[in-house]
């Protein structure tokens, strides 16, 4: 009996599931005709089971869900909200019954009369409707309504027990008839009002098989119908209901094969008996495909997780007079289910939150021109194996004025940082502990706990998650995951005699700098290490300075690992690189865990243990990623420390910079407020100047190449255009360039014969030092105001 129980309550759970979402799609589609008799079949099938097994209670309450539901399955009554909420709370009444016949084995003490009370006086109104409607001279129909629809006589208790006996033996059989008529009317080889009437002789006391009467009254043929059953019975025999505990212990045991597989490789690939490596290699592919088996069983769509989502969204949309509608893609999209319980939780989170602030009253949005009710879209893809999710809106989006006077308000930054923060800097606040943008505490969000929380989730299981906004129009969150936590690819390094491994999903490329190369090495920009990276300047980490180890006095070749975190690259200096090879990931005990360098342990082949580098926690550590901040480019770097005041010895600094014909030039680092990149479609046109939106300004850009006679324009073509950030009088001016070079010490300088540049040898070449200033005040005049925030424009 306990078996039988457990397993009612499992398909009883995934019944509920599916009710939550049905039951949201029939208020909007009261006439879907196959999900109202999918709900109709799942209440009946709880509640025959209930009356199976003695849970009276819950049968009740199922009982009259029934009657409701079959009103509305005979078109008596017509699906609205108030029924919608009716029969939600009764599938969360059931839910909790369920709950507590798991815990104590016993239905538990809760009252549901009074739910009890309004399904039957919604069923009761909705019967006297019908009467009032039935012409007087016409009492005959009554008892044949009666008779097809037994469900539909709101009886007390008493009636209910009478009915019980009959009906306690329908699971035997029922379910699997019913699913042979769906199968019969998906196929058109029946049709449904056969099907029932089929089914309704059935319960009269018929005793042949639901196919045989079909055949027998010729509403069906033979073939058909044994096409049906032979489909059912295959549907029914290839699957099996395993203990999650169980994939976990077997999970585990081939956790510890693939280590013992690498142990064995290892040492195949070392002795020189070639007997040996055959069965060595054949070893290696049965357990590679037994591992990708038994991940395999792991894996589930996240339409599971997205199942409650609809209610949610629906519960949310009534809670704050909103109109929202959910759009989901992706739903088959697998993960392991280690994950998905992971970020089911956050999930949920942000689709409250994007509910609460993101999408807009109806008033609003019909306000703004948009469209009154709201959309908020889930999507998921593989790619590279991990899984994207995007949740996105069409709401408000994201104000980053606003977001900038809360964190002021808060004390989470100051006003002069404040000042200094892009809009997306100011955007990336919302993942700040204790922040929250919510004018009210409400019991949806407005505490300031939850977003912080959501991206330490989504980290802690390797993934990343990022912001896009575009004020009134919406907001969108990209989450980044792998597919599963248990064995993944990593590459291996060495670092100080020690073994560590990085994961693979990070590792963008190698790149191996030779000792007797001169034009291959790492620059120091600033103070910050830089590696050239085909005409990109990478942030360098060195492993051994964050380990706490002794630099190598004489590196000779230089290995730099370029990994990728967060949407940003940076190179990792390491001693020595190895291979690529499966890894088993172990949790790290309890005195290290905490460590924002790693991520977990593993053993290599040769049993040794190894460190699992956590590639977004060394970037944080490197401060390459910063809270709320994007400034992972050497040139940001430069900023900080400019903007700070930083500034002793700049007017003896120059930065060097370079133009199409490899001619450079040069500009004072004092002259020099902030180094930026516009993709060549931010670049637009205003007066017949080329300008670009800058920290809610319009900001003018001065192709600088054409200005000295140097090459091609900066702002022309599809490449982005670097460009050099001066201050203007109080407005920010662009200096466009192909190309930012260097930082170098200044030389000895011959001043021009018009005083406005200079030159100087540097590098063997003679470079023209410019005159900001100067080449400003030719080209855009003083400005007799400071400007208009963008948004004033129109």
């Amino acid at each position: 009996m306990d078996e039988i129980i457990a397993e009612f309550l499992v398909e009883s759970h995934e019944g509920l599931d599916r009710l939550d979402q049905n039951l949201v799609v029939l208020e909007t589609a009261p006439d879907d005709t196959a999900t109202l008799t999918d709900v109709f079949r799942t209440l009946h099938t709880i509640k025959g089971t209930c009356g199976f097994l003695g849970l009276g209670k819950l049968e009740r309450i199922a009982h009259s869900g029934e009657n409701l539901l079959s009103l509305l399955r005979d078109s008596v009554l017509e699906m609205d909200a108030e029924i919608t909420d009716a029969l939600l709370a009764t599938v969360d009444a059931i839910r909790s019954m369920l709950a507590h016949i798991e815990e104590t084995e016993e239905e538990g003490n809760d009252d549901n009369e009074a739910l009890i009370a309004s399904l039957d006086r919604l069923a009761s109104q909705a019967d006297h409707a019908s009467e009032a409607e039935t012409p007087p001279a016409e009492p005959e129909p009554a008892p044949p309504v009666e008779a097809e629809t037994p469900p539909a006589e709101p009886e007390p208790a008493p009636p209910l027990e009478a009915e019980t006996p009959p009906e306690a033996v329908e699971p035997a059989e029922d379910p699997a008839a019913e699913r042979i008529g769906d199968i019969l009317v998906d196929s058109g080889s029946a049709d449904r009002t056969d099907v029932e009437i089929a089914a309704t002789e059935q319960e009269l006391g018929d005793d042949r098989q639901l196919g045989t009467i079909l055949v027998d009254e010729g509403r069906a043929e033979p073939q058909a119908v044994e096409k049906a059953a032979a489909s059912q019975r295959s549907a029914a025999d290839s699957t099996i209901r395993v203990d999650v505990s169980v994939l976990d212990t077997l999970m585990n045991l081939v956790g510890e094969l693939v280590l013992s597989r690498n142990q064995l490789m290892q040492l195949a690939s070392a002795a020189s008996n070639k007997d040996f490596a055959a069965p060595a290699q054949r070893l290696n592919l049965i357990t590679s495909e037994l591992q990708e088996g038994v991940m395999k069983t792991r894996m589930q769509p996240i339409g599971h997780v997205w199942s409650k989502l609809p209610r949610v969204v629906r519960d949310l949309s009534h809670q704050f007079g909103k109109q929202i509608r959910l759009e989901l893609e992706g739903k088959d999209t697998e993960l392991d289910r280690t994950i998905l319980e992971a970020i089911k939780d956050p999930l949920t989170h942000m689709v409250r939150n994007t509910a609460d602030h993101g999408i807009e009253n109806p008033e609003e949005r019909v306000a703004a021109g948009k469209d009154p009710e709201g959309v908020l879209k889930l999507s998921a893809t593989h790619e590279g194996g991990q899984v994207n999710i995007e949740i996105s809106d069409d709401g408000k989006g994201i104000d980053a004025d606003t977001m900038r006077r809360k964190a002021i308000d808060k004390g989470v930054i100051s006003a002069e940082v404040a000042a200094k923060m892009s809009d997306n800097e100011s955007i990336q606040l919302i993942f700040t502990p204790g922040f929250s943008t919510a004018e009210s505490i409400s019991n949806v969000s407005g505490r300031g706990v939850g977003m912080d929380v959501v991206r330490t989730n989504v980290e802690r299981i390797g993934g990343s998650l990022d912001v896009k906004t575009v004020l009134g129009k919406g907001t969108t969150f990209k989450i980044k995951i792998p597919l599963t936590l248990a064995i993944i690819p990593a590459l291996t390094i060495t670092c100080a005699d020690n073994k560590y491994a990085i994961p693979q999903l990070s590792l963008q490329e190698l790149v191996r700098l030779e000792e007797t190369d001169p034009e291959q090495k790492i620059e120091d920009v600033h103070g910050a290490p830089v590696y050239r990276l085909r005409g990109r300047l990478l942030p360098i980490i060195d492993l051994r300075e964050h380990l706490g180890v002794d630099p190598v006095e004489e590196p000779g070749s230089i290995n730099i690992v370029v990994l990728q975190t967060d949407g940003r690259l940076f190179g990792l200096v390491v001693d020595d690189i190895q291979d690529t090879e499966e890894i088993v990931v172990k949790p790290l005990g309890r005195e290290v865990k905490d460590l924002a360098l790693f991520s977990g342990a593993t053993i290599m082949g040769d049993g040794t243990v190894a460190l699992i580098l956590d590639v977004l926690g060394l970037a944080g550590a490197a401060h390459i990623l910063s809270p709320g901040s994007a400034h992972h480019e050497a040139a940001a770097d430069l900023h900080d420390s400019t903007s700070s005041g930083e500034t002793d010895g700049d007017d003896n600094t120059l930065l060097l910079l370079g133009f199409d014909a490899e001619s450079t030039a040069a500009i004072p680092l004092a002259d020099v407020e902030r180094l930026e990149e516009f993709p060549a479609d931010a670049l637009e046109q205003s007066d017949g100047r080329t300008v670009a939106q800058y920290r809610d300004e319009i900001m003018p850009l001065i192709d600088l190449g054409p200005v000295l006679g140097q090459g091609n324009s900066a702002l022309s073509g599809d490449e982005p255009a670097s460009v050099v950030v001066c201050n203007y009088h109080g407005i920010s001016v662009g200096l466009a360039v192909h190309k930012i070079l260097d930082i170098v010490s200044r030389p000895q300088v011959n001043r021009a014969a018009d005083g406005r540049v200079e030159t100087a040898i540097i590098a063997g070449n003679v470079t023209d030092v410019i005159d900001a200033g100067d080449v400003m005040t030719r080209f855009i005049p003083v400005p007799e105001r400071a400007p208009e925030p963008i948004g004033a424009f129109t």
